[in-house]
């Protein structure tokens, strides 16, 4: 699990640092990545080369971005991390949220695993 964690942990610390390469760092190529709000999936990118174009867009939406992690939850093949997040939008948003605006939430990620690799990643909001 120890491994896990800090394949996570990797994973957390490029994501705030915008460092696509390091998110996708221990990815399968086959990655399925899904984000959730309310119960339903917002987005849905299968592969890793959609997940790339999608981290790469994303980094423009920031000012700047912080995931802290505040719990591991281990089961036999998946890793369950609880977040508290915060970010400064770097530009206006067609939902009506500003430059400027910042966002202050909690959440969690699921990370499925196969031979130390995600396979599939869960944010839900």
């Amino acid at each position: 699990m120890k491994d896990r964690e800090i394949i996570i942990t990797n994973y957390v610390t490029a994501y705030n640092n915008f460092d696509v390469d390091g998110m996708v760092a221990d990815f399968d190529e086959n990655i399925v990545f899904e984000n959730m709000v309310n119960d339903e999936v917002t987005m849905e990118l299968n592969g890793i080369e959609e997940f790339r174009n999608q981290a790469v867009q994303a980094i423009d939406l920031f000012a700047s971005r912080q995931q802290t992690i505040t719990k591991f939850i281990h089961n036999e093949d998946w890793s369950e991390i609880e977040i508290e997040y915060f970010a400064v939008l770097a530009m206006d948003l067609p939902n009506g949220l500003k430059k400027g605006d910042e966002l202050d939430m909690t959440g969690k990620s699921i990370f499925e695993f196969s031979e130390n690799k995600i396979v599939r990643l869960t944010d839900i909001s």
